[in-house]
């Protein structure tokens, strides 16, 4: 591992100390994953537990086709669904898929078995990831019943320049409806309307917040 690789992991696992480290730096996998890749689907068995170096990941469930996203894994964070498989047969729930090109550390799953009776305290990297998923997942639910699609659609937009730091942002009016279980009709009709109302303009470049401080306080 390079040294940025190794400073990734002192910030995550230093505080479990140098036995552990050592045994992270002879089972972790580090690999390259290009956007737009399915990591992980439902009914899979996980043979890897993923931590995020650099990129993104979507992590969500299909139903008649349409997504619903439970959360995006930002970078120094992990999977939580997919660590929690490990307590039962390791098949995954839900699918993963990158959202940009991205780097991850990979753990397996067995490795990690044995860790959480060798090294108990990183159950502290866990309890931590679940209290992030959790908030987002009950954000996505607050958004979903209480939002009107036309805030759900900027919302989204939002975080995606969030995650990806890039205003305009490439996104299709097919993946928002996607992303949101919705059709491409009704998203380009309530773009076009939120784009007349002066929150985004779209251009060849994407789609763009105009009020950059409405995008820190989301």
């Amino acid at each position: 591992m390079d040294v940025i690789n190794n400073q990734f992991i002192l910030n995550k696992f230093g505080f479990l100390g140098s036995d552990f480290t050592n045994e992270l730096q002879k089972h972790a996998i580090i690999t390259n994953i290009k956007g737009k890749t399915e990591i992980t689907r439902e009914g899979q068995k996980n043979k890897f537990v993923p931590f995020l170096i650099s990129g993104s990941i979507k992590v969500y469930s299909l139903n008649d086709g349409r997504e619903l996203i439970y959360y995006y894994v930002r970078p120094h964070d992990s999977c939580l669904m997919t660590f929690a498989s490990i307590f039962s047969d390791y098949t995954s729930k839900v699918y993963a898929t990158t959202e940009e090109d991205s780097e991850v550390m990979l753990i397996p799953v067995s490795v990690m078995h044995d860790w959480l009776i060798k090294f108990p305290e990183i159950n502290r990297v866990f309890y931590n990831e679940y209290d992030k998923r959790f908030s987002d997942v009950m954000n996505m639910v607050n958004d979903a019943v209480f939002h009107k699609l036309d805030k759900r659609v900027l919302n989204y937009i939002k975080q995606q320049i969030l995650i990806t730091g890039n205003n305009p942002v490439k996104l299709t009016h097919k993946e928002i409806a996607n992303n949101l279980g919705t059709s491409r009709e009704v998203v380009s009709r309530v773009l076009k309307k939120i784009e007349n109302e002066g929150e985004i303009s779209q251009t060849k470049e994407g789609i763009k917040i105009l009020e950059n401080e409405n995008v820190r306080q989301f």
